[in-house]
């Protein structure tokens, strides 16, 4: 299927749009989890994948302001003529900037699963090793629990897995795998 970008391209948007390491490692463990969650629900891997990938685009260029996160990536991706389904998804991970409410599995798996990819990335950072490898799924678990730990990850947001139809706990399960597998890329 062709989606307007493919993963190469996608990654020199993202190189010519971010800057700040970390902002980049967060779309590679958003790619990961969008990946890992359309094997699990039998949607489009590459589609899911993409949009896991560019949704924060203009996350350096808005800082703080989520009333425009996300305006101007659609504006760049529009312009590119990247898949709308696409465009939709990263537009409503920050719906609120949309005047809009998530409704589609594809939003809620997007929120939810870039929201989630901070707390596990905060958990590995309490471990002495600081590694993903040495996480365990019932230890994000725990502190999904804890509000203030890694206060700004939404627990609201990252329970919207719910409505795609994976419990919290699995859910938990498949996005920790997911950014395991790609520890190294992570630098975790």
């Amino acid at each position: 299927m062709e989606y307007g970008i493919d993963r190469a391209a996608a990654m020199i948007l993202i190189h010519e749009h971010l800057k700040q390491p970390n902002m980049i490692k967060h779309c590679l463990a958003s790619e990961a989890v969008m990946r890992a969650l359309a094997r699990h629900l039998n949607e489009d891997e590459e589609q899911w994948g993409l949009t896991g990938l560019l949704h924060d685009l203009d996350a350096e260029a808005t800082g703080d302001n989520l009333s425009i996160h996300t305006h101007q990536a659609v504006k760049i991706l529009t312009e590119l003529k990247v898949d709308p389904a696409i465009v939709d998804a990263i537009a409503m991970h920050n719906a609120e900037a949309h005047g809009k409410q998530r409704s589609t599995r594809f939003h809620h798996a997007l929120a939810a699963g870039e929201t989630i990819t901070g707390l596990i990335t905060a958990t590995a950072l309490v471990y002495p090793d600081k590694k993903l490898a040495s996480v365990k799924p019932k230890s994000v678990r725990k502190r999904i629990k804890e509000k203030a730990f890694a206060a700004g990850a939404n627990r609201d947001i990252i329970r919207e897995c719910e409505l795609i139809g994976i419990p919290l706990p699995d859910f938990c399960d498949i996005c920790l795998e997911a950014m395991q597998g790609i520890a190294d890329d992570l630098g975790l």
